[in-house]
């Protein structure tokens, strides 16, 4: 009994991990406009501003996923690798939870990461999220590459951001 709870609970860690890029039929679109309210909660940023010839990841998140958290770590412990990439950490969650996250994984110390709240729900609307952590990753050209639902590596996320 006790192998059969280990082999599914490797099974089930397992599947969190590596996966595969989820199919959209968004590939190729541009990026879509949309604001975030920054966790400062006074100012906002707009996709409109985005930097030019640069890549652009948006990480949708929990800011009590483990999952997510453990992403925001790989990407923090890879951000020499990742330092080209303009990142959008966003969340619907309330503005004091994602201060929190912001303010644990010390986010403020990375210039290319953004934090803020998807207010209007566009990100999630437009890309029918229904699970976390959802990643959409954009090439320099500001079109979608891919996405991916759960943790994945950052070697996965240079990979479609060189696509």
């Amino acid at each position: 009994m006790k192998q059969l709870i280990l082999l599914f609970l490797i099974t089930c860690l397992a599947a969190c991990f590596g996966k595969d890029p989820q199919k959209t039929d968004l590939e190729g679109k541009p990026l879509p406009d949309f604001s975030l309210l920054l966790t400062d909660s006074a100012n906002s940023v707009h996709t409109t501003n985005t930097p030019a010839d640069k890549p652009v990841v948006l990480f949708y998140l929990s800011p009590h996923c483990p999952y997510c958290k453990a992403q925001t770590k790989e990407i923090i412990e890879d951000m020499p690798k990742l330092k080209d990439i303009q990142f959008y950490f966003i969340s619907n969650f309330q503005l004091q939870d994602v201060k929190n996250f912001y303010k644990e994984f010390q986010l403020e110390k990375y210039p290319n990461i953004i934090t803020g709240l998807d207010t209007a729900h566009a990100i999630s609307d437009y890309f029918e999220i229904s699970a976390i952590p959802y990643i959409a990753v954009y090439g320099k050209n500001k079109t979608l590459n891919n996405t991916f639902v759960g943790k994945i590596y950052s070697s996965q996320i240079i990979k479609a951001a060189k696509e």
